[in-house]
């Protein structure tokens, strides 16, 4: 560490580190959590493995939804008064599920809990800008790379969290500790997050419902055709489709869209960036809500066992991190993680029902490669690659093509594996993965502008 981050690291102000990371946490977490509890939920309500992939699907299309909301209205009104919104609906979710009656009344808990913690990483990413412009520093590189491990480890970290607390509480656990987590978020971003005097200043413009509306039934239609392929759904691409054509006019055409998408008008970086983090998330959610899940129906291991075996991508996702977060190759970066997810998927393809649980481990080792690389590298190039007034929008953006990722991730799990998590349908999904990583990194090959991008420094 130079003692240009020393002194960077100190000058930014510490007492936002807790909210905006634990903000932050809070959709990841809730992503992986929950993929040691499908089994039980599925048990305990009769419903098969498919079915249950709804309760993935959900908080996906909420959040792909949310995430430019909430960048937007942050943007407007200011990382404060989204990140409180935000910390209220988790805690609001949390009650919902852990009281739910069915199956669908503990979908709809996971779309509140969807839209309730989308709020936290553009609030942060918003923060740290502004943070930064009014102490006239650079972006710290140390904060964004703390960040950048909190989220993408908390995601590996929570099927073991989930695995102790089906253990512990049962399965409503898994959706009853969101209370505590909104309270401690609420409280902590009243106490430390800085209101800024210029937040509001736009609040009486309007805001693009019409494109909220349309995008929405794009991915709905999306993924409601993913999870079930066939004739019989072609109805639902159909909207799909004429949604997303409806979409892309009304944004193109209207003063102030939902999402921005002249944004990305010739600036193909950032649409590689993009596009590159929705195939990381593909794949990494590929593996957890389908890994995870075949370890507990086509390897036979309990909940707690299953949780424990992803254990080990959380250490090696913050080493990894730690160790190339500061330093200058965000291209290097981005191929030693996806031939890393390469691998991991290859490894797939080797499991079985009597795969010994040493190569269980060594397949979650190598994934907590790309777990601490994609995430870091492709959050540092949309830094600098986003304009500086709409970093937040951006940002948003960011995690809502993340959350296309996990949305088709779990709709080819749930064509995959039909009604069980079965080693055949395991191989089906790690061919799939392969073949969008191998794609992943013809494209970072290509991309000449990464060879021109340096991470953050203060």
């Amino acid at each position: 560490m130079t003692s240009t981050d020393v002194r960077a690291a100190e000058r930014f102000p510490r007492r936002l580190l807790a909210p905006m990371m634990l903000g932050s946490v809070l959709n990841p977490i809730n992503s992986s959590i929950l993929s040691v509890a499908l089994v039980p939920i599925g048990e305990a309500f009769g419903a098969p493995h498919d079915q249950t992939l709804w309760l993935v699907s959900a908080l996906y299309v909420a959040a792909a939804v949310g995430q430019p909301l909430a960048g937007r209205l942050v943007d407007r009104y200011g990382p404060k008064r989204l990140f409180l919104a935000g910390a209220t609906l988790t805690g609001v979710a949390g009650v919902l599920g852990a009281l739910a009656p069915n199956l669908w009344v503990l979908v709809a808990a996971r779309v509140v809990l969807g839209f309730g913690t989308c709020a936290g990483y553009p609030s942060a990413m918003s923060l740290i800008r502004k943070v930064s412009d009014r102490r006239g520093l650079a972006s710290p590189a140390g904060v964004l790379t703390a960040l950048s491990v909190t989220v993408q480890t908390i995601a590996v970290i929570g099927p073991t969290l989930g695995g102790l607390l089906v253990d512990l509480g049962g399965w409503r656990a898994t959706l009853a500790v969101n209370v505590p987590l909104g309270l401690a978020a609420l409280a902590l971003g009243w106490a430390y997050m800085p209101s800024y005097a210029d937040e509001g200043a736009d609040a009486g413009e309007r805001l693009d419902w019409t494109g909220v509306v349309l995008f929405a039934a794009a991915l709905s239609g999306l993924m409601l055709f993913g999870m079930n392929p066939g004739p019989a759904w072609l109805c639902a691409l159909g909207v799909a489709l004429v949604a997303g054509a409806g979409f892309a006019v009304r944004e193109l055409r209207t003063g102030d869209p939902f999402v921005d998408v002249r944004v990305l008008k010739g600036n193909l970086p950032l649409l590689a960036t993009y596009g590159r983090a929705m195939a990381a998330s593909l794949v990494s959610y590929g593996f957890i809500y389908g890994f995870t899940p075949w370890l507990e129906g086509g390897r036979g291991l309990s909940p707690s066992a299953a949780g424990l075996v992803l254990l080990t991508p959380f250490g090696v996702g913050v080493v990894v991190s730690a160790l190339f977060g500061r330093r200058p190759y965000v291209r290097v970066n981005l191929v030693v993680g996806t031939v890393a997810q390469a691998l991991v998927c290859v490894a797939l393809l080797f499991m079985g029902g009597t795969t010994p649980v040493w190569a269980l481990i060594g397949a979650t080792v190598l994934l907590g490669v790309p777990q601490g690389l994609l995430s870091l590298s492709n959050q540092n190039a949309l830094y600098f690659q986003a304009r500086p007034d709409a970093i937040g929008a951006s940002s948003g953006l960011l995690r809502t093509f993340q959350y296309l990722g996990a949305i088709a991730s779990s709709a080819i799990a749930s064509a995959a594996f039909g009604a069980d998590a079965s080693t055949p349908g395991l191989h089906t999904l790690a061919w799939f993965m392969l073949a969008v990583t191998v794609l992943a990194l013809v494209v970072v090959l290509a991309d000449r502008s990464l060879a021109r991008l340096r991470p953050p420094r203060p």
